[in-house]
């Protein structure tokens, strides 16, 4: 990346360099994109993604069930009508 890239970039995010960090960013990053293209030669496959592991579906299917009796659980609670009742909003 040439310096006046870097400059351009500098003064867009309002980051103020000397003349030593220019040149010193403007190499960085000249290395910085060398690897990137590295990657690009790297050899690609559709079968085997990010995660070689075939990773199956796990969870189990939802099955409603009643655990604890209705009854039983509003027995102890401030109901109307099996309707639970809160605090009285002012």
């Amino acid at each position: 990346m040439d310096r006046a890239t870097v400059e351009r970039v500098a003064r867009a995010a309002h980051i103020k360099l000397t003349e030593e960090e220019l040149e010193r960013y403007s190499g960085d990053l000249n290395d910085i994109l060398e690897y990137f293209s590295l990657l690009d030669e790297a050899p690609g496959s559709d079968v085997i993604g990010v995660n070689p592991i075939m990773v199956a579906d796990v969870l189990r299917d939802d099955e409603p069930s009643m655990d604890i009796d209705p009854d039983e659980l509003l027995s102890g609670m401030n109901t109307y009508e099996r309707y639970v009742r809160g605090p009285r909003l002012s």
